[in-house]
């Protein structure tokens, strides 16, 4: 590990368990930027598109509902 690194992960230590969270779900998505595309299936590829559909119109979730999502699915 680099000295940069090392020195990342223990200011995160100091760091809420949310804030924590947070920080490793962003280095497992860098960690995995160097993996094959994701195929999509049906039902996947639709709940996207109703999701894009509903960006365009201006709904988005709130924080709290957010928040929510995040503490479900943590590992």
């Amino acid at each position: 590990m680099t000295k940069l690194l090392d020195k990342a992960i223990a200011s995160i230590r100091d760091m809420s368990d949310d804030d924590q969270d947070e920080a490793a779900e962003l280095l497992f998505s860098f960690a995995g930027r160097n993996r094959a595309p994701v195929r999509l299936d049906e039902e996947t590829r639709k709940a996207i598109e109703e999701g894009r559909r509903q960006a365009r119109k201006g709904e988005f979730a709130t924080e709290a509902e957010m928040s929510a999502f995040f503490r479900r699915h943590r590992e």
